[in-house]
């Protein structure tokens, strides 16, 4: 019987559609032939002209029905209750119609067959589709493997009901720490206190715990996560209730914990004034448009409404990528925002110069850098002239071109730099500081912060991609400590430091406690449901976390001041620092020696330098 039934429910729907309607008007006639024939105790008997006439229009009326109301449209193996509900309203129209037409027709129909029809007609009707469904049903979960819900309110039970539609997963049990809720049944599935977690775990073995609880405030989110993390299970999410109402994502989207879980921090509303004093009806330009930190400025620079916002990317692949999705999102808004993509590189001040004048910019957030550490470590001329010079080069445009406002975004390891591409960072915040004592047209500032998680050089994503591939975690360090920070969060700080800075003053961000890497990577495994172990001994551990050394300049810690002289500001989360700076003779006299050492190409030149110039970095060793 199972292979007839598959055998149905695999053919094409046409096929299906028109069995089903082929069923149900064989269905509908014998449901009436049965009905007349119990109330007159005999399956002889005939029908006449009027007879026929009226079960020939009673089903006409029902099949209409069926149609309007979808029946026909609904896919058999999800049939639920509502579905049993149009049959009942179609029957009782069938069976007023059955009525009526006899009596129009003056047929011999006795008064109490119509309600027999009822009866039957329901019967014949949604039985076998119920049947159907049921027997798919538990069929087709046998093949799907087991999870567990945690979480039995809103977000809990339209889970259960999506996965139990779709094709993924089969949710068994949902857990949740009301003791009201234990007992109760959603959708055929029981509600346990998760207390009980052990013990059922070992019943039903799932595969995963899908957390569905978005209604929470974020420190009882981080309290529920670290007791799960201890859970030998993998845990995901399902998306926010915002984004499944705006279309955004599904029930069913079930997906890991996002950063921010992993972070352990609330980001802080962001002060609306400042995000949009610079922004508002002003052209914008943003240097390195296609990277992480420079692609959330596009998305928080076009959500505060400019008359312009120039998309400059020297990496053509991700100055499509970032123009598409703005200009989605124009479509979406309904946006008169003029989208300018402009490919190009920092380093050609003839470039920057025009298309900054062209388009009468008025703000620049210049986010283009090399950032990889061990990357510029190999290349340090191109690390110098693209960072250091590039940052110049956009200065000097803004400068000539009357820009109001200029900020660099710049980075933590520019604080007592042990690598070179924290000292081309410093160096890029000194060029700045000593043009903002030259003039004071143009606005300079910078901001200065530490990690973002899900950016480009992001140890997360590279964590989970080593996870998935069973290890080992690569660790540089066990007592390596570093300041994270979300994109969007970071970004927004960023703009709203930009606004309410004076000329070559340096902000710095308010990342919270430092976390520590081993933490962050221990943390990550436990919630993918493993364990983990260290120096090739797995014991009972899934994934090995090894201690790869500090990588060429890399520092155990790294800082965001270079000096205790730090002040606050109307922003809780921004601070200013006043640090020692060059002035413009200075720096240009020393710029003019380093560009002559990088257009030679001669290396130890250029290290030489930067030991020399005031940025705290020390070269270890010469090049040969």
């Amino acid at each position: 019987m199972w292979q007839s039934i598959q055998f149905f429910l695999s053919t094409k729907r046409s096929n299906k559609r028109a069995f089903t309607i082929i069923y149900d008007c064989c269905a509908i006639t014998f449901a009436l032939y049965i009905s007349i024939a119990l109330r007159l105790n005999s399956l002889d008997f005939e029908l006449g002209p009027s007879e026929l006439g009226a079960i020939l229009l009673t089903l006409c009326v029902t099949l209409f029905c069926f149609v309007r109301l979808g029946m026909y449209r609904a896919v058999l193996r999800y049939m639920m209750l509502p579905a049993i509900g149009y049959i009942f309203l179609s029957v009782i129209i069938s069976s007023l119609t059955f009525s009526l037409s006899g009596f129009f027709l003056h047929a011999f129909i006795p008064r109490s067959v119509p309600f027999i029809y009822v009866g039957l007609a329901t019967l014949f009707l949604g039985g076998p589709r119920i049947f159907i469904r049921t027997i798919y049903y538990h069929y087709y979960k046998k093949r799907k493997p087991n999870v567990f819900i945690y979480g039995a309110g809103a977000t809990g039970r339209d889970l259960a009901y999506a996965l139990i539609q779709g094709d993924e997963y089969h949710p068994v049990i949902m857990l949740d720490d009301d003791p009201k809720k234990a007992g109760q049944i959603i959708f055929g599935i029981r509600v346990h206190h998760s207390s009980e977690f052990k013990n059922l775990q070992s019943l039903y073995e799932p595969v995963k715990l899908l957390l569905a609880i978005n209604n929470i405030n974020k420190g009882a989110r981080l309290r529920l996560l670290d007791k799960l993390s201890s859970w030998p299970i993998e845990l995901q999410s399902v998306p926010s209730v915002e984004d499944i109402a705006a279309g955004r994502a599904q029930a069913t989207d079930v997906q890991d914990l996002d950063v921010a879980d992993l972070l352990g921090r609330a980001p802080v509303e962001p002060n609306q004034d400042l995000l949009q004093k610079n922004i508002v009806g002003k052209s914008v330009m943003v240097t390195g448009a296609g990277g992480s930190i420079g692609s959330e400025l596009c998305r928080q620079i076009f959500a505060q409404h400019p008359s312009t916002l120039v998309l400059f990317e020297l990496n053509e692949y991700n100055l499509y990528a970032i123009d598409q999705e703005i200009q989605e999102l124009k479509k979406n808004l309904k946006s008169d925002t003029k989208i300018v993509t402009a490919l190009g590189s920092v380093q050609n001040e003839n470039r920057v110069l025009n298309l900054v004048t062209m388009y009468n910019v008025e703000t620049i957030y210049h986010a283009a850098a090399y950032k990889h550490v061990p990357i510029v470590e190999d290349n340090i001329i191109e690390g110098l002239r693209n960072n250091v010079f590039g940052t110049l080069n956009c200065a000097k445009a803004a400068i000539n071109a009357g820009v109001t406002n200029f900020t660099l975004i710049s980075t933590d390891k520019a604080v007592r730099p042990t690598n070179v591409m924290g000292t081309t960072k410093r160096m890029a915040e000194l060029v700045l500081q000593a043009l903002a004592d030259k003039q004071t047209a143009t606005t300079f500032t910078m901001v200065r912060f530490g990690n973002v998680l899900g950016s480009s050089g992001s140890v997360v994503p590279l964590f989970k991609k080593q996870i998935r591939q069973g290890g080992p975690v690569t660790v540089t360090h066990p007592d390596i400590i570093r300041y994270f920070m979300l994109i969007p969060e970071a970004a927004q700080l960023v703009i709203q430091a930009g606004a309410m800075g004076m000329n070559g003053q340096v902000f710095v961000l308010d990342m919270g406690e430092p976390v520590k890497i081993l933490d962050l990577a221990t943390r990550m495994i436990h919630l993918m449901g493993m364990k983990e172990y260290y120096d090739g001994r797995s014991d009972d551990g899934d994934i090995e976390i090894k201690f790869t050394g500090l990588r060429p300049g890399e520092k155990l810690y790294e800082e965001l001041l270079i000096g205790d002289n730090v002040e606050g500001t109307s922003h809780k989360k921004i601070m200013t620092a006043s640090e020692d700076k060059l002035t413009w003779d200075e720096m240009n006299a020393l710029l003019l020696e380093l560009d002559e050492c990088c257009h030679n190409f001669d290396v130890n030149c250029t290290l030489r330098i930067l030991s020399d110039a005031p940025t705290g970095y020390t070269a270890k060793k010469s090049i040969q």
